[in-house]
C-alpha cells in the first residue's frame, strides 16, 4: 500500500493517472447530477411544511457538504506537504482552494435564496451561516496569501499553515446547530430516518455527483499545477512531445 501511495505522489505517475481518470469522473458526475436534479425537481413530493420551496435543498446541501469536505482535503494535503515536504500535496491544496471557494459561495447564495421565503430575510447572523461565511473568508485568505509570494516554496508553506489552522472552523460549522440556539435546521441528508427515501435518493445522487465533479476539476487543475511546477523536468517535455 505504501509503495502505491509513494508512486501516486510521483508527479509523472500522477499526471498520467489523472489524465485517464478525468473523463470517467466527468461522465459519472454528469449522469449523477442529471439523475439527482430530475429526481429532486420532478419526482420528489413537495415538503409538507415548505412546499415546493424546499427543492433548492438539492443544490444547497450538497454544496455545503462539499465546501467542508474540500477544505478538509485542502488542510490535510497542506499538512502532508508541511510534514513530508511532498510537492504534490501542496499542489492538491492549491488546486482545491478555488473549487472549495465556489462550493462555499454556492452554499451561501442558495441558502440566502432559500432563507428569504422561509425566514422572511436573506441573511441572519446565525451560527451556521456565520461560520460558513468564515469558511469562505478562509478560502479567499488562502488564495490571497499564496498569490502574495513570488517564491513557490514560501507560498506553499505560508498558505499551508493558514489551511491547517483554519480546519478548526469545520466542527464549528457542523455542530453549530447543536451548540447554539440556531434557526437553521439540523442535519437531515446523512441522518437515518430524517427524510423519506423518495426525497433522499436524489439528494444522495447530487452529493455523489458534486463529489465526482470536484474530483474531475481537481485533477484538471492538478495537471496544470504539475506542469507549472515541473516545467523544466525532462519527463514533462517527453510527455508534451508525445
Amino acid at each position: 500500500m505504501w509503495t502505491w501511495f509513494h508512486k501516486l505522489a510521483s508527479p509523472p505517475h500522477f499526471y498520467r493517472i489523472a489524465g485517464l481518470t478525468i473523463p470517467a469522473f466527468s461522465w459519472a458526475a454528469g449522469l449523477l447530477v442529471a439523475a439527482g436534479l430530475y429526481g429532486g425537481l420532478v419526482l420528489a413530493p413537495p415538503d409538507y411544511q415548505q412546499g415546493e420551496g424546499f427543492r433548492i435543498f438539492y443544490v444547497h446541501v450538497p454544496s455545503a457538504i462539499l465546501s467542508m469536505f474540500v477544505y478538509a482535503t485542502m488542510a490535510i494535503a497542506a499538512a502532508i506537504g508541511l510534514i513530508w515536504r511532498m510537492k504534490l500535496a501542496h499542489a492538491v491544496a492549491a488546486a482545491s482552494a478555488p473549487i472549495g471557494a465556489w462550493f462555499t459561495a454556492c452554499a451561501l447564495a442558495t441558502g440566502s435564496i432559500w432563507g428569504k421565503p422561509m425566514w422572511g430575510t436573506w441573511w441572519v447572523w446565525d451560527a451556521r451561516l456565520t461560520s460558513e461565511l468564515i469558511l469562505l473568508f478562509l478560502y479567499l485568505g488562502y488564495l490571497g496569501l499564496r498569490s502574495s509570494f513570488d517564491d513557490l516554496q514560501r507560498a506553499d508553506r505560508a498558505s499551508a499553515v493558514l489551511a491547517v489552522i483554519g480546519i478548526v472552523n469545520l466542527p464549528v460549522i457542523h455542530y453549530s446547530v447543536v451548540w447554539w440556539n440556531s434557526i437553521h435546521q439540523g442535519s437531515t441528508l446523512l441522518t437515518p430516518g430524517a427524510m423519506p427515501i423518495a426525497m433522499k435518493w436524489p439528494a444522495l445522487c447530487m452529493l455523489a455527483g458534486f463529489a465526482l465533479f470536484y474530483g474531475a476539476v481537481l485533477f484538471v487543475r492538478l495537471r496544470g499545477e504539475v506542469v507549472r511546477r515541473e516545467r523544466s523536468a525532462a519527463w514533462l517535455r517527453e510527455v508534451l512531445v508525445k
